[in-house]
């Protein structure tokens, strides 16, 4: 299976909404997913660019189908300066363990290092342990000392 990483366009907009809802199913939280979708194409592609993705192609059939994406933007800490942070990496439930979300997450490895970022952050649920094991294999790091926190609005 020949897979092409490259980055997202505004054309992929609709398809990542289908991924990430996706993963909402996944993650036990359909509901959770509320962006209106102008303004999250707005928020990657328009004036102001807040987000950036990857997406992953597959050849399916004679036509060039996305099946995977790595989301991300840059955050800072006061201790490290510039992050990246992966807000979602995502691989349809259909064509995961065919590389995919490797090749999406050393893109974004490599991407860190390009722009010399201190490092690159995500979260992912306890009870997630394909994703444990997946992350396991970069030696990351986990950090059990913090607790997630938000305010709706």
């Amino acid at each position: 299976m020949e897979i092409i990483i490259r980055p997202a366009t505004v054309a992929d907009c609709a398809v990542m909404m289908e991924l990430i809802n996706e993963l909402a199913e996944y993650e036990k939280a359909p509901q959770e997913v509320t962006v209106d979708f102008n303004h999250f194409v707005e928020s990657g592609f328009g004036k102001n660019p807040i987000w950036y993705a990857y997406v992953a192609e597959v050849m399916l059939e004679g036509n060039l189908k996305v099946v995977g994406m790595a989301l991300y933007y840059i955050r800072y800490s006061t201790w490290k300066g510039q992050r990246l942070y992966l807000e979602d990496l995502v691989v349809s439930q259909n064509y995961r363990g065919n590389g995919i979300g490797n090749l999406l997450f050393e893109k974004l490895i490599a991407v860190t290092k390009e722009k010399k970022y201190s490092g690159m952050m995500w979260q992912v649920l306890d009870w997630n342990e394909p994703a444990i094991n997946f992350y396991n294999k970069y030696n990351t790091q986990f950090d059990a000392g913090w607790t997630n926190c938000f305010i709706n609005m």
